[in-house]
């Protein structure tokens, strides 16, 4: 029988914390609860075009699949909150989700977790340990409310009392058996339905129950080819993402700030001047968010989405220089070499009340 290493796990929280990880927790490699309610959520349609959560369905059962052996989980907290948004978004422009303003997440939590399973390997010979965020089928909200970081509220994110959401999850998974934590068994969302109310798109189908393909996240990340017609008219804040949820959740009213410079934002990330992004080419695209999470939409996702947020801008378009150059660039795109782009631009056009040519 295998005995829990109480003074490794101990260890594991203290180096956590050095690396600039909130919270800490354990908890043991099972199949959680979750795993059911994911059938269920795909078998319903909510997944849209994210095949990948059918196609890796039987790791999410089993984390032998994820790491052989695999026995105990490491379940990590690193807040992102920096500055505020600004509160007014400027016509010509489009926001983007906090979690991308700074350096690309991934490689930054691979980096801050591979301490803590060198760590593992020092103190047990022979012993595997593996980083995972977003990179392995792992129900990470589900583990870490087992690992006693918080609860998972309306939203569907994790909350915690201290730290509200504005955090990653990441995971270190390993086959040696650490000390668990209790599971989180307190939820304080109570009555409030913030969230709820404030989504835009109506995407919660009720309380903890999100259909993906009507949320803003989804839409402008996830979806490859073309927005369908009847959902376009629901671009007109974001290029990239979607925090309302999350910004009106009064558990984040006092989220911690973090000071860390990976997460500070970069130049022009927040407020991307939408006309500027249809003067890049491919290569200005690769060179400034290659290693980004804005990347995934990739330049084709990107401008499809900033022709659709000008679209819906244009009847707030007071500045006749402004609406001339949005519309010189919108029928440029007319010419791309990507149908989605051609498409969102001809939309665009009918907004500002021009013909497609």
């Amino acid at each position: 029988m295998n005995l829990p290493n109480t003074n490794l796990t101990a260890e594991l929280k203290t180096l956590a914390k050095q690396l600039g990880f909130a919270a800490a927790g354990v908890t043991p490699a099972i199949a959680t609860p979750g795993v059911a309610r994911l059938h269920e959520w795909l078998a319903r349609g909510y997944a849209g075009e994210m095949d990948y959560f059918a196609q890796r369905l039987a790791a999410y059962s089993d984390l032998n699949l994820v790491l052989e052996g695999a026995r105990s989980l490491l379940v990590l907290a690193m807040p992102y909150r920096t500055e505020e948004p600004a509160p007014e978004l400027p016509l010509g422009s489009g926001r983007v989700s906090r979690y991308a303003w700074g350096d690309d997440y991934h490689r930054t939590l691979w980096d801050r977790m591979e301490p803590l399973c060198e760590l593992i390997r020092a103190r047990v010979p022979g012993a595997k340990a593996r980083g995972v965020t977003d990179s392995a089928p792992l129900m990470e909200r589900e583990f870490a409310q087992l690992a006693g970081l918080g609860w998972i509220g309306k939203n569907t994110l994790l909350l915690n009392r201290e730290l509200g959401s504005w955090f990653f999850l990441a995971v270190v998974v390993t086959d040696v058996e650490l000390t668990p934590d209790e599971p989180y068994a307190e939820e304080y969302c109570g009555t409030c339905r913030a969230c709820l109310e404030a989504c835009p798109t109506n995407a919660f189908v009720q309380p903890y129950l999100l259909d993906a393909t009507k949320c803003l996240s989804y839409l402008t990340i996830e979806v490859r080819g073309e927005i369908p017609a009847e959902q376009r008219g629901v671009f007109t804040d974001w290029l990239w993402g979607c925090d309302i949820c999350q910004e009106v959740c009064p558990w984040n009213n006092k989220a911690p700030t973090s000071d860390d410079p990976a997460w500070q934002p970069t130049a022009g990330r927040t407020l991307p001047d939408l006309i500027e992004l249809f003067s890049w080419d491919e290569e200005r695209f690769r060179a400034e968010l290659r290693h980004t999470p804005l990347w995934r939409a990739k330049r084709r996702g990107l401008l499809r989405n900033a022709a659709l947020l000008l679209g819906n801008q244009a009847g707030r378009m007071s500045d006749a220089t402004q609406k001339q150059t949005a519309v010189r660039v919108l029928q440029q795109a007319l010419s791309d070499q990507e149908e989605i782009i051609r498409s969102a631009a001809a939309w665009a056009l009918e907004k500002f009340g021009l013909n497609r040519r």
